[in-house]
């Protein structure tokens, strides 16, 4: 990047919010997913001013911008391919207003889940979505991605919980979308079509979001299996009788013997185990939840089941769900974690089927697959755990990720639940979308003529994730 350019983006944000050292540009230049790529600067603004007159300098220039929140993305959103500046928005971090008259607050991208809700706590209100980064993920970031997490079986997913937002668009323009109200029947749902767009249409500068009342009780719940297909069985069962549980989370043997390598939680050696939970304001009302929940269990042959509303009981029984994912790089000594076939979700008649299917793919990869995940909105994660240094587990992974992917189309799947496309589950998208392609990109040449925002990804990604980027593991010759 030319020096006049770093010049002028220094005299928008000011020296101290502004980072051209190499270290910084390769911190920056990752996320949670297994790409790496160096941005030219990294620029962390704190106003909508500030953000407008980067972009208009930048779509004057043609410099691509890669909007960030906390990097914790797993499929390479905020890797910025093409260098260009990377919009480090943690800074824009302030609640702005809390309505609860209104059942709505108004915040900042920068601002994170969890801190959002302590705010929100003495008023008796909760933003629901609840992803496993809440700790340091962003609004911002949520809403592009339309994340979701172990609540979404009930309160849905954050699309669901945008009342409005406003935003920046390429040229510098500021626009408000949306409403603060429930409803709004009006014209083209903008709002709505910025909630999940990876950054490539738009930059966050400000969002309005419904709130709903805390629970007054919550109880939690856990049966385990002898076979897998039994768990998946019984979340079909759940979902359909009816029942409301604001939870129902699978864990299957693998993540069971992680947990317990890295925890030594003494989890029991099953082939999965269902977490449940149901909450609200009568206690009658949770009691009949759980009992019916727990009788659906018990028919599909879970036994050992536990359910408790003391909150030390609660945190014990979810603990090891929560340090999941932290824990599968423990599965196997030489082996780590990675985000590939991700989240995908299914119809619920095929969750059982789907989690053996991701055993079986690993076992004909020469890899290790993991079935777990928010079963009670259809989602199955799954992670890959191989030797990374190895350029044919690569390949091996490849194959893998292509293969669970076919079959999550054959079915009516698709292919991310939560986590978003970015670079490493384009391919697999772009075929389950084939014939919407061509209008996205319409949709993104109207928004963004000069394709500065994010380029690169989504629709426009590299067919072969393996070399859209270096990865971020010394892999062998």
């Amino acid at each position: 990047m030319k020096q006049e350019i770093i010049d002028k983006l220094k005299a928008i944000v000011g020296e101290e919010n502004i980072r051209t050292d190499p270290a910084d540009r390769y911190i920056y230049g990752s996320d949670s997913s297994v790409h790496v790529a160096n941005a030219d600067v990294v620029l962390r603004p704190r106003t909508t001013e500030q953000v407008q007159a980067i972009a208009r300098l930048a779509n004057a220039e043609k410099i691509p911008i890669i909007p960030r929140g906390a990097g914790s993305g797993m499929s390479g959103h905020a890797v910025p391919i093409d260098g260009g500046i990377v919009l480090d928005m943690k800074r824009m971090n302030k609640i702005l207003e809390i309505r609860p008259e209104d059942t709505l607050v108004k915040v900042q991208p920068g601002v994170v889940d969890d801190d959002l809700n302590r705010a929100l706590k003495p008023y008796g209100f909760m933003f629901p979505p609840a992803p496993a980064s809440s700790r340091i993920a962003t609004i911002g970031g949520e809403i592009a991605n339309n994340a979701s997490g172990i609540r979404s079986v009930k309160y849905g997913a954050t699309r669901d919980s945008v009342l409005g937002m406003k935003v920046v668009l390429a040229n510098g323009d500021l626009v408000n979308l949306g409403a603060n109200t429930r409803v709004e029947a009006s014209g083209y749902q903008l709002d709505r079509l910025m909630v999940g767009s990876e950054g490539t249409l738009g930059i966050i500068v400000e969002a309005t979001l419904k709130l709903v009342p805390i629970p007054k009780y919550r109880c939690i719940g856990i049966a385990k299996f002898d076979k897998l297909e039994e768990a998946g069985e019984a979340i079909c069962d759940v979902i359909s009788s009816g029942a409301q549980p604001s939870m129902l989370e699978l864990m299957d043997n693998i993540a069971i013997t992680a947990v317990n390598n890295t925890l030594d939680m003494g989890l029991p050696d099953v082939e999965a185990i269902l977490l449940f939970e149901a909450d609200g304001m009568v206690k009658e009302a949770v009691d009949f939840e759980m009992e019916r929940i727990k009788a659906i269990c018990e028919k599909h042959n879970g036994f050992g089941i536990e359910m408790s509303y003391d909150a030390k009981e609660r945190a014990r029984i979810y603990a090891g769900r929560k340090k999941l994912f932290a824990s599968l790089s423990r599965y196997k000594e030489g082996y780590a974690c990675t985000s590939l076939a991700d989240d995908m979700a299914v119809p619920y008649s095929k969750m059982a089927e789907t989690a053996r299917k991701i055993h079986d793919v690993a076992d004909k990869n020469n890899i290790i697959m993991t079935a777990y995940g928010h079963c009670g909105s259809g989602v199955m994660h799954t992670k890959i755990l191989m030797d990374p240094t190895k350029k044919e587990q690569w390949e091996d992974a490849r194959r893998a990720v292509e293969e669970i992917y076919d079959y999550v189309r054959s079915i009516g799947g698709t292919t991310s639940a939560e986590h978003g496309i970015a670079l490493s589950k384009a391919p697999s998208w772009k075929k389950e979308k084939a014939d919407q392609l061509d209008l996205m990109r319409a949709v993104k040449k109207a928004f963004d003529p000069n394709n500065i925002l994010n380029p690169h990804k989504l629709m426009d990604a590299p067919d072969d994730w393996v070399t859209a980027t270096k990865l971020r593991y010394p892999v062998e010759k």
